[in-house]
């Protein structure tokens, strides 16, 4: 089948055409319709069917005026809402985008990353071990390819795939093993997996706590809305006996229940908050995990590539013939012997830095290069515990070279050693650990006379030496964990390599350690003193994913909020256990970003200082948030309510339209401006929250509910005095109106702390505080002294005093927060 393709692959021009007579390779048989899907969504929200019944009534009873203003209210709610929710839904479908899966794909002749979405019929894929197939397709080229299908059949095993045989992938399989040159056949849904109905990209995300603690409260608030809105009708009615006027003031007090912004708040705070953190090259896969972050009690890091800088360099040989070890840097005293078979035991196309450093050192050393003499016949991929791989070779002379690699042990197991000879090697495998390096050891095979075993543990290898690999610890590592570590977040390496290596290494990063666990002390450890072990032991060496899984499960636990690096196929299980899976951009294997929740685009752990630092500061902000929209939506509830209850002389203060915009104003305060709070001082030198503290507590709750009573006692206050004083309904309505707004205003900026006062936290850079308060200062204006506007809020021009008293009662009203801080901090 080969000669029948282009191996060039397709060219710009086909694959528009083939996307054009096949289609994308998307499972969303719908396309992108977020803006319809937020559209309905406002639709059915409660506080736009209240204004939408308000603004019936009006043109009802003919009254079109406030008809009118009701229905531009209606454009202007349900605009402010679509903004800010297309806004981050597309911030999300943004992230989606760039988190997606990529694939090598020969294009034009040149061997390119396609996005899955992109990949059409008739393209020509490069499939590797980890990847997960993208499309349906046919071999063409195999070297001992073998797939787990078990997403379609259900059956957790791999399958052998060839050329001639079971040449066929299915879109969503695993390559477990060796490499494929794949060409595709079906995309989209028409492929095995599309038309079973499954989608990759479909995840069923569980709500955090911090979720439902929000929904239930906002559900609880409906209801109460619900009951009230009977009530006051019921009251207003049997009262005045007018339907229409009970109908507008029970809307009145049911829209000013609603605390519809808290929902768009935590959908805008965790949506900008994920494209923030992307600007920090941390890719957000969900935006909830953007709330988890602030919690983290745990990171468990990887050594290679997380720690250290992943540019492995050969340092040392110790070649197992003559005892003797000998410096890479000598080349001309190398033993070529071991360095050739390091080199035949590597990928003929290595990506691994260890094999890259192999195969650069022979072709630097070499007198004669074999390796287009030699095709590879057999591989054996890395597998087995502790790990090893196995490659044979054969040139056309019929000769055979089985060349072996991996954990010394391994390869010593299945060597004729005597017990000195094991012992001495043993002892140099533990002095080049303890110097930091990696190390790994070189068999050569000898060969069977009749067909390869079926695995490579039953070869018989001669030991031929170890190589020893230098990758130094990252520049800045030490720092990273020290900022960790003074948030309060403990940091645990774990690694495969020798626990003598994952030593050294953790004094080089100033990593604290009074023991090492192995991965077999774990495996074999009970549940209960292995959770014990996991508070106290910082350093986990020869670690597998089994061992990994466990260690995780330990410290959950313990009730620790943990965050797992990871790159690799076999680190999938221990990123989805993490509360928070972190996998890495580069070199991460498609298996682990798809576990994981974060992916780093560059590699470097300093991102998630970031990245738990803004955690924090969203959670804080959130916070601040919905304890300023129940503060501030109590004197609107009050102002409705108790005026009617205590049968004052005007009992209609307010009517759907002032609610409404005082919801104008109060939306973008709670969801633009403090999104925008940057993040205080000494957010990252405190303890992490625990994951089961309910994200407001009886005593916030309460000290919210107290700012709303003395922002209605100020309010109310104000309007009563001047209704003793003989004043009209307008100047009580006008009063309590501007002593409200005034109140909005020293609130919002009393909130952006409950820890410093205001006059410090005045000097914080937010340019949306002063956006908003002009804002509500030019309303205010408006309200006074332009006709229309004045007419219909229905209030009059306050006189200069009456300005001074609605100021006094509103700064009485909630800047005594204020001085209770500098009391709480005494």
């Amino acid at each position: 089948m080969a000669h029948t393709v282009n191996m060039n692959g397709l060219t710009d021009e086909q694959v528009t055409e083939s996307r054009r007579r096949h289609g994308s390779n998307a499972l969303d048989a719908e396309g992108n319709r977020v803006f319809w899907q937020v559209l309905k969504e406002i639709m059915l929200e409660p506080m736009f069917l209240l204004l939408v019944a308000a603004c019936v009534i009006y043109f009802a009873v003919g009254d079109y005026k406030e008809g009118v203003i009701m229905l531009v209210s209606v454009c202007i709610v349900a605009g402010i809402s679509l903004i800010q929710e297309y806004r981050s839904k597309n911030a999300m479908e943004a992230l989606k985008k760039i988190s997606a899966a990529k694939t090598k794909a020969t294009r034009d002749g040149k061997l390119v990353l396609v996005a899955t979405e992109d990949i059409v019929v008739n393209d020509l894929l490069l499939l590797e071990e980890g990847a997960i197939i993208p499309a349906d397709g046919t071999i063409i080229l195999a070297n001992d390819f073998s797939v787990n299908e078990s997403i379609l059949t259900g059956e957790s095993f791999a399958i052998g795939k060839s050329v001639t045989h079971n040449n066929n992938v299915y879109r969503g399989a695993l390559a477990v093993s060796g490499s494929a040159t794949v060409l595709v056949t079906a995309v989209g849904l028409k492929t095995m997996l599309g038309k079973i109905g499954l989608s990759m990209q479909e995840i069923n995300v569980t709500k955090t706590p911090l979720q439902q603690q929000i929904r239930a409260f906002v559900r609880y608030m409906v209801w109460i809305g619900a009951v009230a809105f009977l009530i006051v009708i019921g009251f207003n009615y049997y009262r005045s006996h007018d339907v229409v006027r009970s109908f507008l003031q029970g809307l009145t007090l049911a829209m000013s229940i609603l605390p519809e912004e808290i929902p768009v708040a935590f959908s805008t705070f965790m949506a900008l908050g994920a494209f923030r953190l992307l600007k920090n090259n941390v890719i957000v896969k969900q935006p909830q995990y953007v709330e988890t972050l602030g919690s983290a009690t745990t990171i468990c890091c990887d050594k290679t590539g997380t720690l250290t800088q992943n540019k492995m360099s050969v340092a040392w040989f110790y070649d197992a013939v003559s005892r003797s070890v000998t410096d890479a840097a000598k080349k001309d005293s190398l033993p070529h012997e071991l360095l050739e078979y390091a080199m035949w035991s590597s990928e003929t196309q290595p990506f691994d830095p260890m094999e890259k450093a192999i195969h650069a050192l022979y072709e630097t050393t070499t007198v004669v290069d074999k390796r287009n003499n030699y095709e590879q016949v057999h591989e054996y991929p890395i597998g087995g515990n502790p790990p090893m791989m196995t490659h044979i070779f054969s040139n056309k002379t019929g000769e055979t070279i089985i060349a072996a690699k991996g954990a010394p042990e391994a390869i010593l197991k299945q060597s004729a050693l005597s017990v000195a000879a094991l012992k001495h090697i043993e002892e140099q495998v533990i002095h080049f650990a303890a110097e930091g390096y990696r190390v790994l050891g070189v068999g050569k095979g000898i060969p069977a006379e009749k067909k390869w075993p079926a695995v490579q543990q039953d070869f018989q290898f001669e030991f031929l030496g170890l190589v020893a690999f230098q990758d130094p610890p990252k520049e800045h590592i030490a720092e990273t964990l020290q900022s960790f570590q003074q948030a309060g977040i403990s940091v645990k390496m774990i690694t495969g390599d020798y626990a003598e290596t994952a030593m050294a290494i953790a004094r080089q990063v100033n990593l604290a350690y009074d023991e090492v666990l192995t991965g077999q002390e774990v495996l074999h450890m009970d549940a209960t003193t292995l959770q014990q072990k996991v508070q106290q032991v910082n350093v986990f060496a020869r670690m597998f994913p089994e061992a990994k899984l466990k260690v995780i499960n330990a410290l959950r636990d313990n009730g620790a909020v943990v965050a797992m690096t990871g790159d690799g196929v076999n680190d999938g299980p221990a990123l989805k256990a993490a509360h928070i899976g972190i996998a890495m951009g580069k070199r991460g294997s498609e298996v682990a970003k798809n576990a994981a929740s974060l992916i780093l685009t560059d590699d470097d752990l300093s991102h998630m200082t970031d990245a738990v630092a803004l955690g924090r500061k969203i959670y804080d902000n959130l916070k601040k948030a919905i304890q300023y929209i129940v503060s501030i939506h109590i004197p609107i509830i009050l102002v409705v309510t108790l005026p009617l209850l205590l049968a004052w002389k005007f009992t209609d203060i307010f009517s759907p339209v002032h609610v409404i915009f005082l919801e104008l104003i109060m939306g973008p305060t709670c969801s633009i401006v403090y999104e925008n709070e940057p993040m205080e001082p000494g957010t990252m030198l405190r303890m992490p929250r625990r994951d089961t503290v309910n994200f407001l507590s009886f005593r916030q709750l309460l000290l919210s509910v107290v700012q709303g009573l003395m922002i209605t006692a100020g309010c109310l206050g104000a309007g009563y005095y001047f209704i003793k004083e003989g004043g009209t309904e307008d100047t009580v309505r006008s009063v309590i109106f501007i002593t409200l707004l005034c109140s909005n205003i020293f609130l919002t900026l009393s909130n952006r702390s409950f820890r410093y006062p205001v006059w410090k936290t005045i000097g914080y850079r937010n340019y949306m505080i002063p956006v908003v308060i002009v804002i509500t200062v030019l309303f205010m204006t408006a309200l006074m002294y332009v006709p229309f506007v004045n007419q219909l809020f229905r209030v009059e021009v306050l006189t200069i005093s009456q300005w001074f008293t609605c100021i006094a009662a509103a700064i009485c009203g909630t800047l005594w927060i204020d001085v209770v801080k500098i009391f709480r901090k005494k």
